[in-house]
């Protein structure tokens, strides 16, 4: 009688825990025929993945602690579903921080996100490895979600080899408004490259930051800026971000634009120029759906200038896809993509597709499937 009164005791605790807390697994897989040809340059017919959402696998979950408050985790892995490798994280914020594993070695690594965070009525304290604020508004308001050939100039990283703008940071501490402010909405974050004090170089600050988000979002208008500051020693100096975007949906479409601007950023393309250099970017675009949750147009047109001392590197780009919704959560789509250069640039629509000769172009298609559960 006794083990049986324990054994109902133990299930009543466990059924007050399930109902106070839940975990979910969640994640996309998405696999798309790619062809890029580059003038002057090598073209390349492939197999590979995140043509329209970005692959991963994660998990995610709440505890209700009660008074309003809630306790949770996010752990979210980016995974190549083409080879099955996973993709390689940053301990630091910096390049020491992100050691290459050998060819197809690469384990799975939490790299898109880890956290755990505390919420309440005065908003969410959120720790571990997260997006930035600065790199919120170039995926957001960008058609292409920043994937794919279509994706978007401004985040830099297509005509640089390395983005200007980091998507996440490791180390960080961040703070999000609540969610009942009338439309508003915001967040700041703090992140730490833990180098040691006495760093040679003066490089103890290295991959240290802060970036701020804050937003507006009512009806069919959503708009945000977004600011952020990297810290780095040496001739090239701190990486400042600053960012706008904005969508007005006018029913028959989504309008969306963004500005952004680079400051002491530097050219990473092999062969580029290694020098300081300033950046500034714009897009435009719109998402038109077709019939009620059928599929959806893409197009989008975008550009990013950089500024060297010796010439004015600038490149152009023309996205134009679909996507046909099977049901809730399988799509089939496409994108094509043209990318000019001028000034002596030779970006290229995607990465480790090769890129062209200096003022030469770049043209992408995808064509894929992308399911997510």
């Amino acid at each position: 009688m006794k083990k049986t009164a324990t054994l109902l005791a133990v299930w009543a605790v466990a059924g007050t825990a399930a109902a106070q807390s839940s975990v979910t697994l969640f994640g996309v897989v998405d696999a798309t025929l790619q062809h890029i040809s580059n003038t002057g340059g090598a073209s390349v017919s492939r197999l590979t993945n995140s043509g329209f959402s970005n692959s991963r696998l994660g998990f995610r979950g709440v505890e209700d602690l009660g008074g309003g408050l809630s306790a949770s985790f996010w752990l979210e892995a980016g995974l190549n579903n083409d080879d099955g490798t996973g993709l390689a994280t940053n301990s630091n914020n910096q390049a020491s921080g992100a050691a290459p594993a050998a060819a197809g070695g690469q384990g799975l690594t939490f790299n898109r996100r880890s956290t755990v965070s505390l919420a309440g009525p005065w908003g969410e304290v959120r720790l571990g490895r997260d997006y930035t604020p600065q790199f919120w508004n170039l995926t957001i308001f960008d058609p292409y979600g920043n994937v794919g050939v279509g994706a978007t100039l401004t985040f830099g990283s297509i005509v640089t080899g390395a983005p200007f703008t980091a998507a996440r940071a490791s180390n960080s501490i961040g703070y999000l408004l609540p969610g009942n402010l009338g439309g508003f909405y915001g967040q700041v974050m703090h992140y730490r490259g833990e180098n040691a004090s006495n760093a040679a170089g003066g490089t103890a600050s290295d991959g240290t930051g802060i970036g701020a988000r804050f937003g507006y979002a009512s009806g069919p208008v959503n708009v945000a800026l977004a600011l952020g500051r990297t810290q780095r020693a040496g001739a090239l100096g701190d990486i400042r971000q600053a960012n706008i975007g904005a969508q007005w949906d006018l029913g028959v479409a989504r309008l969306m634009g963004q500005v952004s601007s680079d400051k002491g950023s530097a050219s990473a393309v092999a062969g580029g120029p290694a020098l300081a250099a300033d950046g500034h970017g714009w897009l435009l675009g719109a998402l038109v759906p077709v019939g009620v949750g059928v599929g959806e147009v893409r197009v989008s047109y975008s550009q990013y200038r950089q500024e060297f001392a010796a010439s004015d590197n600038r490149a152009r780009k023309l996205a134009l896809g679909y996507v046909h919704n099977l049901s809730k959560r399988t799509a089939l789509y496409t994108a094509y993509a043209r990318l000019n250069n001028r000034g002596g640039a030779f970006a290229t629509v995607t990465q480790g597709a090769g890129s062209p000769a200096a003022n030469g172009s770049s043209s992408g298609f995808d064509v894929g499937l992308r399911h997510s559960f």
